[in-house]
């Protein structure tokens, strides 16, 4: 049977995180298909700008997935080529949303060609204020070079990943090593500590190998079973139950609000006094957000009660 014929019969939308019994490795997998499509309904992006947004979405599911705390991870790469920045977030309960912005007459094949000299940026909020970022250079020959290196400089966690989009799907897997268990490495001597790290990094390269085997077509179509079969050859897995991913913008009236008072009462009265109200249109969903001279005023004290907008869905 060949990968396109075994398209149907595997998940989509799903997680899976698993480890490698008996040792301190462990892995995410994630295959997106209607959530992707949802992602970029109301967006027309060229191929190679859709395949980078698809990869991007399916790295930010699989990171947020290793995050212990309630909140979201924004993924974002910013650089001198034709993808001039691309945004995926992704909170804690894995959901989605990507945006890429991009100069047409400059698209072209190539990781490089696409997002040129730039930085790509890892960004964790928790629910509450809390905030992390690690920063690393763009390179590599392709995002999944540029993330295994943010998590050896950033996090120094050795990691493998695979990542892969066409038009109706997008996957992804990363296989870390973590560091051993502080109590176990205690009641151990040095050289027995030294031979479960070695063990452990000996696993993660081969899977280095087995991922950098694996065609895009096949992160995209075989069962997840089979690619994990595949990428931790003659290794034990414990799978943990599948998790839903799916796309929902977190766009509201109120984080709107907060946008305008932001712009200032001047700048929004030159807007009204051309255009008769203000509208703001998502640019992850695209939903319009309109509020009329009296919401305006609202925002800022001049109305009887602040007006928060209203929505409507293209």
């Amino acid at each position: 049977m060949s990968v396109t014929e075994r398209r149907e019969a595997v998940d989509e939308d799903v997680l899976r995180r698993f480890t490698v019994e008996h040792q301190a490795v462990r892995g995410r997998f994630v295959r997106l298909g209607s959530a992707w499509l949802a992602l970029r309904e109301h967006a027309d992006y060229p191929e190679p700008v859709r395949r980078l947004l698809g990869e991007a979405t399916a790295a930010a599911a699989l990171l947020a997935s290793t995050i212990k705390f309630e909140g979201e991870l924004t993924l974002q790469m910013q650089g001198t080529g034709a993808v001039r920045l691309l945004v995926a977030q992704c909170t804690h309960d894995l959901k989605l949303r990507a945006v890429a912005r991009f100069d047409a007459q400059r698209v072209a094949e190539g990781f490089e060609a696409l997002v040129g000299d730039g930085q790509l940026a890892v960004t964790l909020e928790a629910e509450g204020g809390a905030r992390y970022q690690g920063i690393v250079p763009l390179g590599g020959g392709s995002l999944a070079a540029a993330l295994e290196r943010y998590f050896e400089g950033s996090e120094q966690l050795p990691t493998a990943i695979a990542l892969a989009a066409d038009d109706s799907q997008a996957a992804g897997m990363l296989v870390q090593r973590m560091p051993q268990s502080g109590g176990r490495a205690a009641a151990d001597d040095s050289a027995s500590l030294a031979a479960r790290e070695a063990e452990a990094s000996a696993t993660l390269e081969a899977t280095r190998e087995a991922l950098a085997g694996l065609a895009a077509g096949e992160l995209l179509a075989r069962p997840a079973d089979e690619l994990l079969q595949r990428a931790c050859a003659g290794h034990d897995l414990r799978l943990q139950p599948a998790q839903s991913v799916a796309f929902r913008c977190r766009c509201s009236a109120e984080r709107v609000s907060g946008m305008l008072r932001a712009l200032g009462e001047a700048e929004l009265d030159g807007i009204i006094a051309e255009q008769g109200a203000v509208t703001v249109t998502c640019e992850f969903c695209h939903r319009p957000w309109r509020f009329e001279a009296r919401e305006v005023a609202g925002l800022f004290g001049g109305a009887d009660r602040p007006v928060g907008g209203s929505g409507a869905l293209n």
